[in-house]
């Protein structure tokens, strides 16, 4: 049994989280008064801190069926709460894991301050002796890698509109972390298995472990840097700025597109890596339909899908400075998924 009577559940007290708060700076919609301790154990913008006792009851004592897998942060299970009958994802720390209590408040600080359609929400938190655990809105379809590079047997491939409506969903996901979040964040690890699917195929960007917040982390000029993105997808530079994340974007789109992985060793070694494959492709506009996933069956519009080519093409240069802004990228992504595809026209 997980659930034991010696173990006391920690309360946050409010000089500590205004000590974790006070590392933030907010702007004219964010203030101090924003985040506090209150008596229905609300915190942070809403984020509601429960009991061990809760969680334990909401995933079945953390059983095996409840286990959905294992990420950065712990365990993932999945759970229904008592009070709303709400499911959600609860992630368990490791019990190895370096990540201190001042750390792990840091953390629930920095998600409580995300809200968007295109991001995987913060719901509460629980603080118990050594077991430190995160609440997450669960997202039911898994994330983009299992629908794009590890289908089942009898699983439909996303078809060209699903993966255009994907694509633009990441890519507003990632605007509102640039552009929007105060303060604003670099990402830092977008790829397949990052991008969780909710109802309907929609997009949202999980596990912010790695994001940083610019203002406050010295990352481009810290000699002592140190990579943490996920190797496959980093820019030449490292994943250090906003225009790294839209590299990685690139990459992914590119996956989206092609149907291949970043990184494929099973292919020949001329095809291993995706970006290396596909510039010579990318230079020779008639060669673009070789690019298209072969899962796609030729159900996609030609012109739109060169449109989609070059729009991955220029979030992969080399040089950063030749890549697009986020916004236009979102703004080019938003016309190729307003036009619908219909394979039977």
């Amino acid at each position: 049994m997980i659930i034991g009577k010696s173990v006391h559940t920690l309360i946050i007290p409010a000089y500590l989280f205004l000590l974790c708060v006070d590392e933030f700076k907010f702007g004219d919609n964010l203030d101090h008064k924003g985040i506090t301790v209150t008596k229905d154990r609300q915190t942070a913008h809403g984020v509601v801190q429960f009991s061990f006792r809760e969680l334990a009851t909401a995933t079945k004592n953390f059983c095996i069926e409840s286990f959905m897998g294992e990420g950065d942060f712990g365990c993932v299970y999945k759970g229904r709460l008592e009070r709303s009958g709400q499911v959600v994802s609860v992630q368990h720390r490791h019990r190895n894991c370096d990540q201190g209590i001042i750390e792990f408040f840091k953390e629930v600080i920095k998600l409580s301050l995300f809200r968007h359609t295109n991001l995987v929400n913060l719901i509460g938190y629980c603080a118990h002796g050594d077991h430190l655990l995160l609440v997450h809105e669960f997202v039911p379809l898994g994330s983009l890698k299992d629908h794009l590079h590890d289908l089942l047997p009898d699983q439909k491939p996303l078809d060209w509109n699903t993966r255009m409506k994907i694509a633009v969903g990441v890519a507003k996901g990632l605007e509102y972390l640039h552009k929007t979040s105060n303060p604003p964040v670099v990402y830092r690890d977008l790829k397949p298995s990052n991008i969780v699917l909710d109802e309907g195929y929609h997009p949202k960007l999980s596990n912010f472990k790695l994001g940083k917040h610019t203002p406050f982390d010295n990352i481009t000029s810290c000699p002592s840097f140190r990579v943490d993105g996920t190797y496959t997808h980093c820019a030449p530079e490292g994943p250090i700025i906003f225009d790294s994340d839209v590299y990685s974007f690139g990459l992914t789109f590119l996956e989206l597109i092609t149907g291949r992985k970043a990184i494929d060793y099973a292919r020949p070694y001329e095809e291993q890596c995706l970006v290396y494959w596909a510039w010579p492709l990318l230079k020779d506009r008639k060669k673009y339909p070789e690019m298209a996933d072969p899962l796609l069956e030729g159900r996609y519009p030609h012109e739109r899908l060169k449109e989609a080519l070059v729009v991955a093409a220029m979030c992969i240069q080399e040089g950063i400075a030749a890549r697009p802004d986020i916004r236009s990228v979102v703004a080019a992504l938003t016309y190729l998924a307003s036009s619908t595809y219909d394979p039977n026209a």
